[in-house]
């Protein structure tokens, strides 16, 4: 199929445009809350901040709310992506919380697609690909995190094959 002038401009704009995929998507409506209004403060704080790349109130909301509590993979992921996006990444930290975050839940896809993109930032790309390949598996078609991490692994291989 070949894309008109506007298909070309939609698609450019939605891959040039901030990712919201920064943790699970939001529930639906219609299901009950996994959390209640003060318990998703926190959260949307961060994302807040995460928005506005104020990684240095993000990193301290997300390290409070991970203290207390810690069996929440989407504040793990956050966190781990507020690291990893702030200046100086501590990248144990990093590759800690996002595995902490798949320890709770093995189906985070917003977790393995950023802990494939930490592998990448330390030039472990044969990580960042098994990782890619988990995504086949877990992903429906159409899955944003799996295009995005397959993206980031082309981009990098591209930025490095001169080298």
């Amino acid at each position: 199929m070949k894309l008109g002038p506007v298909h070309v401009l939609v698609i450019a704009l939605l891959a040039s445009t901030p990712s919201w995929a920064m943790d699970t998507p939001k529930p639906d409506p219609k299901e009950p809350e996994k959390k209640d209004a003060i318990a998703r403060q926190p959260i949307e704080q961060a994302r807040a901040a995460i928005a506005r790349q104020d990684w240095t109130l993000a990193q301290a909301i997300l390290r409070d709310a991970v203290a207390r509590e810690p069996r929440d993979a989407d504040l793990h992921n956050l966190y781990a992506y507020s690291l990893r996006k702030g200046p100086r990444p501590d990248m144990d930290l990093v590759f800690r919380h996002y595995n902490e975050a798949l320890r709770i839940d093995p189906r985070h896809l917003a977790a393995r697609e950023y802990l494939g993109e930490a592998y990448l930032m330390s030039g472990n790309v044969a990580k960042a690909k098994e990782l890619l390949a988990e995504l086949d598996g877990l992903c429906k078609p159409g899955c944003a995190e799996r295009a995005d991490l397959k993206r980031a692994i082309s981009t990098f291989e591209r930025q490095h094959a001169s080298k």
